[in-house]
């Protein structure tokens, strides 16, 4: 790593000593890979066959931990006729029966959701899924839509019987145009692929998650996910150009538009973006990729509080505007975290602690006018002590390294227990509020500290858009710590402003928040969309609405 120093340092990677008396910035040939790739976190080695053989086999199932959630006994259970059914429209590999199998399908990568699916079924074509979800409706059979299942909130897991219809088989790319941009593929393909894919093309996939060597496009889009460059390329609402769903009656909604603009009636595909598998099941998709840039700049830096944090990014919008591609932070626990438990924490490039650091992101395509920019900035905010420490790196590895410490921090959370997982959006002002309340609630509760059910609260997210993601690890999941957090972490956002669910969704877990971010009308519309297009109920039900 280069450090930022107000003298000229050897070009070989250092760590920057104490600073003193306003220094400014001296930043040498910084190298740069022209397609980078980012390391990943908690997802990057996510396997069914691991995640299953990983399970406790006397874990309890959701309906034992939720009573209050009834099966519907309107819903058919499954029979051999059905069995029969799938087996003549499927190959015997596509088809899932197996207890042991079935654990990885039934269960979400936190272990906390369980469900009790008897069949998973893998369709490889749109056609396959028409005619699985026409039988399934005309039957009145359950369904659960589930990609990679890397989701946080229960919404890709069964929570009764439910029939898992998987998109692992779904994984061809359709088409590319090498002049717009546009791709067409599969909703089975797995994020990272279609990185990689586009990669050798010259341009970038607008989304970028942890999760991306796992995760498959068709949830990315039905769960509307935010990820770590929306600073840049913006939601999915905007880069998705075109749908193709398969609706609960089997009717393909072919919309697979590659166009930017179409102003003829409805923009239908919005209604699936987010919609959580609760309308219809996403078989395909076109979105827009955005060209590569060519030069990439990443600077980790140390700050004494969460008011020079938003310092530092009031002047990034300012002097760095075009160029900026994300803007993350996290506090002093996070690292800690990530420190005792992965090998990223080795990395540190950092002698000292901080009690919050900053990851800058900066994608351009003239690597001189990008270096200016990005020398200008952060020579201004060490000159004026906004930061007290930081580093650049140098090279792809180094690169990898310090959003690896980053995208470590789920994973690191994982590692440390039971994990109460939020996820917010709120004015940037307030944002890390949401964390200091929360300890000093279960501190003054007694549960907080060495010793005690619950270990640390932790914050890091986006402050490019607001994102807060608040995790609290604890020796396991009980009923006194959930009714700590729970509703006052709802209604303290309620009284921002602010939402439930920036990114992760609704679920199973948020089902019954919604309506701390909702108005009644809003929520009452939203219900006569689902009963329209999904009368029978048979789609990812208990589920998303209340």
């Amino acid at each position: 790593m280069l450090p930022i120093t107000r003298r000229l340092l050897a070009s070989a990677p250092r760590r920057l000593q104490a600073v003193s008396l306003r220094p400014s910035l001296a930043l040498t040939a910084v190298a740069r890979a022209s397609t980078p790739s980012i390391a990943r976190g908690a997802f990057s080695t996510f396997s069914k066959a691991s995640f299953a053989a990983a399970l406790s086999k006397d874990k309890a199932y959701t309906a034992d931990k939720y009573p209050h959630l009834q099966r519907n006994q309107e819903f058919k259970k499954l029979t051999d006729d059905d069995l029969a059914y799938f087996k003549s429209i499927l190959a015997p590999s596509a088809l899932t029966q197996d207890e042991g199998d079935l654990e990885a399908f039934n269960n979400d990568w936190l272990q906390k959701y369980r469900g009790q699916s008897k069949l998973v079924l893998k369709p490889s074509t749109t056609e396959q899924v028409s005619q699985i979800l026409k039988y399934c409706n005309d039957n009145k059979l359950a369904v659960v839509p589930q990609g990679g299942n890397t989701g946080l909130v229960g919404g890709a897991v069964p929570v009764f019987d439910e029939i898992i219809i998987s998109t692992a088989n779904m994984s061809s790319i359709r088409s590319f145009d090498n002049v717009s941009g546009a791709l067409v593929c599969d909703a089975g393909c797995i994020l990272e692929v279609l990185d990689n894919y586009v990669a050798e093309r010259g341009y970038i996939m607008p989304l970028d998650l942890g999760a991306k060597g796992s995760c498959h496009i068709g949830g990315n889009v039905a769960t509307n996910a935010g990820g770590l460059r929306l600073l840049r390329y913006g939601s999915l609402h905007g880069t998705v150009l075109g749908l193709e769903v398969v609706l609960p009656d089997g009717t393909i909604l072919d919309n697979l538009s590659t166009l930017r603009k179409d102003n003829t009636g409805y923009d239908l595909k919005q209604l699936f973006i987010g919609s959580e598998g609760s309308l219809g099941i996403i078989t395909g998709v076109s979105i827009l990729a955005p060209k590569r840039s060519k030069a990439v700049n990443v600077a980790l830096l140390g700050v004494s509080s969460f008011e020079q944090v938003q310092n530092a990014f009031k002047r990034s919008r300012d002097e760095l505007s075009e160029i900026l591609s994300a803007f993350e932070f996290w506090d002093k626990a996070s690292i800690d975290l990530v420190k005792q438990h992965l090998v990223a924490g080795a990395n540190d490039p950092l002698e000292s602690e901080h009690p919050f650091y900053i990851l800058i992101e900066t994608s351009g395509s003239n690597k001189d006018h990008d270096d200016e920019k990005l020398n200008n900035y952060l020579e201004g905010l060490l000159t004026d002590d906004v930061v007290q420490d930081g580093v650049v790196a140098q090279d792809t590895t180094q690169f990898n390294n310090l959003w690896s410490i980053r995208e470590g921090i789920p994973e690191a959370c994982s590692k440390t227990g039971a994990v109460y997982k939020y996820d917010l959006s709120m004015p940037v002002p307030v944002l890390y509020d949401m964390v200091q309340d929360m300890r000093t609630r279960l501190s003054d509760s007694g549960v907080l500290g060495e010793g005690k059910p619950v270990k640390c609260v932790v914050g890091f997210g986006h402050i490019g858009d607001g994102n807060l993601h608040l995790n609290i690890m604890a020796e396991k999941y009980t009923d006194e710590v959930t009714g700590l957090i729970e509703p006052f972490v709802y209604e303290w956002i309620a009284k921002q402003s602010g939402s439930v669910s920036a990114e992760h969704g609704l679920g199973l877990m948020k089902t019954g928040a919604l309506h701390y971010s909702k108005s009644p009308s809003m929520m009452k519309l939203m219900r006569r969309v689902k009963d329209m297009i999904d009368p029978r109920g048979i789609m990812n039900p208990y589920k998303f609405l209340p």
